[in-house]
């Protein structure tokens, strides 16, 4: 079986614009799906940057620690974004 590792940034889900796309974030989740279905094995890692970089953290007066826990918090939110896009078209997903 064919597997694909998928990278995404967090700038992708954010359209430009920053925040989640739900525009990005269906249309992603639709050609992973499409992949899928014809029998590729996809993993993503996704970024966090279009909510928050750890490293900018101190611009807003946060340790650096803590800003690349809330960087890491901003992964997990995309993450669940577009789990809940891939279990919405059937997909199997697991968020790690």
């Amino acid at each position: 079986m064919r597997r694909v590792l998928l990278k995404l940034s967090g700038a992708v889900l954010g359209g430009g614009k920053g925040g989640i796309s739900k525009e990005v974030l269906e249309r992603v989740s639709e050609e992973i799906v499409e992949a899928s279905r014809k029998g590729v094995q996809v993993a993503v890692v996704l970024g966090g940057g279009n909510i928050l970089r750890g490293a900018r953290a101190s611009e807003i007066g946060v340790d650096r620690v803590t800003g690349d826990y809330m960087g890491m918090l901003a992964t997990l939110i995309n993450a669940l974004a577009l789990q809940s896009h891939l279990e919405r078209r059937g997909a199997v997903v697991r968020v790690m």
